[in-house]
């Protein structure tokens, strides 16, 4: 549990983790710029970060103390026309029911007579012949007010209403809005119970008990006091519902009891909503005792904000482990630095962006408020983290657009802050010299090409196994080329490279791969006679069979040879294996540790040697990350991926999101990969920036890619008024005459229309210098729609 499995080998290769190529010497906690948490003096800083709000957010939503918008949907104020709304249908019914007390609407009593017996009535009219036909116009009435008051209600929008007026209000003000609105409504129903009023009962309750006597045949059932007071109590509960709906009455009795019952046990102690720099998830869990030693750490200024991610991250897996005693017996031997990288770095020498490394984020901008921007990103910080970059990104813009310097540079410095808490492991491939931070901010730099370099680059990762090694050396090799297929080239270096290592152990260094490959016939012979023993009969046989093709057409091995020949220079003859096993380092172990690794290309002279080591890269991450599923986030970043992008390596990127892997690939334009594989790259990544100063053809592909988006839209026509009265005529005639313009007339068409979201002019020529527009899919399908981005904000 001390380790975590940061600061041990994996003991089942003989190289150990690499150490740091800075100077071992880094102090703890080195100073930093004034603002960021955990500088010796600013006892609050840490804790103030740590009790920061981080409310739920759409992704790419920086959340370190965001405040959501509030929610434009409920108007403060009814607009005009629900109040009219309101007014006429009411005023409506009151007329119409009027005539219906008159008895003056036509047909009024047609549907009375068609429902109901002819002896009830006198011929050809509805006067009452016997007692049912006095209930049956009481019931009528009553049918045919229950018909009108719905209508008034629907169509009056009275929900809306109430809504606005009552449902707003806090409690208890909204019960006893909705109590008074009550009264007033049995009042109407049961005047009789209110002295004070003076009218009639609206017919509800009255209705009802001639139904019931109809029903019945007569008025027996009234007799029962049990009875009819059943029937009141229906009747003031129906009456009731709606306005208990509306003030919230059950909710708010139950809060009152809860009020009573706390108040009924003083003993019980509230819960309280400890702040996070209390640690309140460690108590929860009764771990105590590493609690209060955690926040004497936070309160003494001994912790920042790496130490703080880093303890959490330990105690999450400690949950996962069922190992809660193993974690606290580590906090409260080492305190703050437990679980320290194995660099022994608690903090990067310098950093250039503002990150919260509890939610693994980095702001890079800020979202610009706008038509297309949705209304919870409106002036809130842009901000990506592993949630986002495990869907891998991909970022197009020209020299001077700020790739590096906006994107790129505090994307890798997040990956490396992250690194230093064990959750993440980092592999940054860019030219000698960009602006990816200092070698001590790195425990590996390996610079191809500089006799100077501590580290070398194992060009077979460390693997074992023939046939992995020669796939992706054939994708580094010619899966940029439509000549050769990556299948037989494959097929071609696994028939030498299990023969080699069956002799000697190991695999061959490029140099003797690369005679093997011409086909040099004293190697081949050399390594033929060398595989005599029966125990390499299939070693034999492959050997054999590349001996066959060698110098026949469908022969590979020239093709290989010549790629190979860009690494088998000069100034490389130190480096991929050649320089000796202890400065050699194997990407395959970012997949159990998290290390920070940077890998600087060769200089000018030697740019498609830099593509086929890119290549090489990302052929080996693509491996090797399989091996480290689930341990901890793993991200390759490529400053430039001109040349890199095959189509082997498209089908793996859309792989990389089940092991916990992305990548990051920053293009000067998408004609920097093969056409054919523009619209495959652009799906298979779910983050996707284009910046600005972009041509309209990339702006195309990413427009085609963002897809289009249902939207409004209102056309005004004019038209001109045509008048046929003469004095009309003459009234026109004068205001053109004065105007100088023809009386016309408005006709508006609002209709629905589909349209791009992001035009390949508008990308082109729309975007402001220092702004991207940016769209983010996270890991759980979460989508950011494409929105415009200032990196400078």
């Amino acid at each position: 549990m001390d380790s975590d499995g940061t600061q041990d080998a994996r003991g089942t290769h003989a190289n150990p983790v690499p150490r740091p190529a800075g100077p071992q010497d880094v102090p703890a906690m080195p100073p930093r710029p004034p603002g960021v948490p955990g500088t010796e003096g600013q006892r609050s800083a840490v804790a103030d970060w740590l009790d920061e709000p981080r409310p739920a957010a759409a992704p790419g939503i920086w959340r370190l103390g965001h405040r959501p918008p509030k929610d434009t949907r409920t108007p403060d104020r009814l607009p005009p026309i629900t109040v009219v709304g309101l007014l006429i249908p009411l005023v409506v019914a009151l007329l119409v029911w009027s005539l219906w007390r008159q008895g003056s609407l036509p047909y009024e009593w047609a549907l009375l007579k068609l429902f109901t017996p002819g002896d009830w009535w006198w011929g050809g009219t509805v006067s009452p012949r016997q007692w049912q036909g006095h209930e049956a116009l009481v019931v009528y009435d009553g049918a045919f007010f229950a018909v009108l008051v719905y209508a008034v209600v629907r169509l009056g929008s009275w929900s809306e209403v109430v809504r606005h007026f009552v449902g707003r209000r806090p409690q208890p003000v909204r019960a006893l809005l909705a109590a008074v609105g009550a009264l007033g409504a049995l009042s109407l129903v049961f005047p009789d119970a209110f002295p004070v009023v003076g009218w009639d009962a609206v017919p509800v309750f009255d209705p009802l008990l001639a139904l019931t006597a109809l029903v019945a045949g007569g008025y027996d059932l009234f007799s029962s006091e049990l009875f009819v007071d059943s029937l009141y109590t229906l009747v003031t509960v129906l009456v009731l519902w709606p306005f208990a709906r509306a003030g919230g009455w059950w909710t708010y009795a139950k809060e009152l009891a809860e009020r009573r019952r706390a108040a009924a046990h003083p003993t019980t102690a509230p819960a309280v909503d400890l702040p996070r720099s209390h640690w309140p998830e460690l108590r929860d869990a009764g771990q105590h005792q590493a609690a209060e030693l955690l926040t004497a750490e936070v309160a003494g200024g001994r912790m920042n904000d790496v130490d703080c991610a880093r303890v959490a991250h330990a105690w999450t897996r400690a949950r996962s482990q069922a190992s809660p005693a193993a974690f606290t017996e580590t906090v409260l031997r080492q305190g703050a630095a437990a679980w320290t990288h194995p660099s022994g770095s608690r903090d990067l020498p310098a950093r250039t962006a503002r990150h919260d490394l509890l939610e693994g984020q980095v702001r890079i901008g800020r979202w610009t408020p706008g038509e297309r921007t949705p209304r919870a990103y409106h002036d809130a910080g842009a901000a990506v983290g592993p949630d986002v970059l495990a869907t891998s990104f991909l970022l197009v813009g020209p020299p001077g657009s700020g790739k590096t310097r906006h994107v790129v540079g505090p994307v890798t410095e997040s990956l490396a802050l992250q690194a230093l808490t064990g959750r993440c492991a980092l592999v940054a491939v860019s030219a000698a010299g960009s602006p990816l931070g200092p070698d001590s901010a790195y425990d590996v730099v390996v610079r191809i090409g500089d006799p100077a370099s501590v580290h070398d680059l194992d060009p077979y990762a460390e693997s074992d196994d023939p046939d992995e090694a020669a796939a992706f050396l054939a994708e580094a090799l010619v899966g940029d080329l439509d000549t050769v297929s990556s299948q037989s080239a494959a097929t071609a270096l696994a028939q030498l490279l299990g023969p080699y290592r069956a002799v000697h152990g190991h695999f061959p260094p490029l140099p003797v791969l690369r005679e093997l490959l011409e086909g040099e016939p004293s190697a081949l012979s050399s390594l033929r006679a060398a595989l005599t023993d029966d125990r390499h009969a299939v070693m034999r046989r492959e050997l054999d069979a590349r001996m066959r093709q060698t110098g026949t057409a469908a022969d590979t091995g020239p093709a290989l040879a010549d790629r190979l020949a860009l690494l088998d220079r000069p100034v490389f003859a130190d480096f991929f294996g050649a320089g000796g096993v202890g400065r050699s380092f194997s990407l395959r172990a970012v997949a159990h540790h998290p290390l920070r690794v940077r890998i600087d290309l060769p200089e000018r002279g030697h740019e498609e040697a830099s593509r086929l080591i890119t290549r090489l890269v990302l052929a080996q991450f693509h491996t090797v990350v399989r091996e480290g599923r689930g341990r901890h986030f793993a991200c390759l970043v490529l400053d430039d991926a001109t040349g890199a992008v095959t189509a082997e390596s498209v089908r793996r990127i859309q792989r990389l999101r089940s092991d916990n892997a992305g990548v990051v690939l920053a293009l000067r334009s998408i004609a920097d990969v093969p056409e054919a594989l523009h619209g495959p790259l652009l799906g298979a990544v779910g983050c996707r920036m284009a910046l600005s100063g972009v041509t309209t053809w990339d702006g195309s592909r990413f427009a085609h890619a963002w897809g289009t988006e249902w939207v409004e839209t209102k056309e005004v026509a004019k038209h001109t008024v045509f008048a046929d009265q003469p004095m009309t005529r003459a009234i026109h005639a004068l205001r053109k005459l004065v105007t100088g313009k023809a009386v016309t007339t408005d006709a508006v068409t609002t209709k629905q229309v589909e349209r791009e979201r992001w035009s390949a002019s508008e990308l082109a020529h729309a975007v402001p210098p220092g702004h991207a527009v940016l769209s983010l899919t996270s890991v759980n399908g979460e989508h950011a729609p494409p929105l415009l981005v200032d990196l400078r904000g």
